[in-house]
């Protein structure tokens, strides 16, 4: 069985904060510059760095304007499984366009 490693949503958040504010400063680039190429305004960038606080929208908007766009679209690209019968019901699932609501059968 697989075991992956468990991180909290803030943890995550915080994470991806420092790497943001991290690419932005290899690059040379102030808040406000960041913001003038990403239409995500400076205050927001900050709240962002400090406190791990914006909108998917906004973030999206930040890794683009730093040339992230490949990695972006590779997120949650593959099915990633623990075990051999999650494996089979993503195959089983494959194209689905619709969830199922628990408890129901079919």
């Amino acid at each position: 069985m697989y075991e992956f490693e468990q991180i909290s949503s803030v943890e995550l958040m915080a994470q991806l904060a420092q790497r943001l504010q991290s690419r932005r400063l290899e690059k040379g680039l102030s808040r406000r510059a960041l913001a003038d190429l990403s239409g995500v305004p400076a205050p927001t960038i900050a709240r962002f760095e400090q406190h791990y606080a914006i909108s998917m929208r906004q973030y999206v908007d930040l890794a683009l304007a730093l040339g992230y766009t490949d990695q972006l679209t590779m997120l949650m690209k593959e099915p990633i499984y623990k075990t051999m019968e999650e494996l089979e019901t993503i195959r089983q699932n494959k194209g689905r366009k619709r969830g199922r609501n628990e408890g129901t059968k079919g």
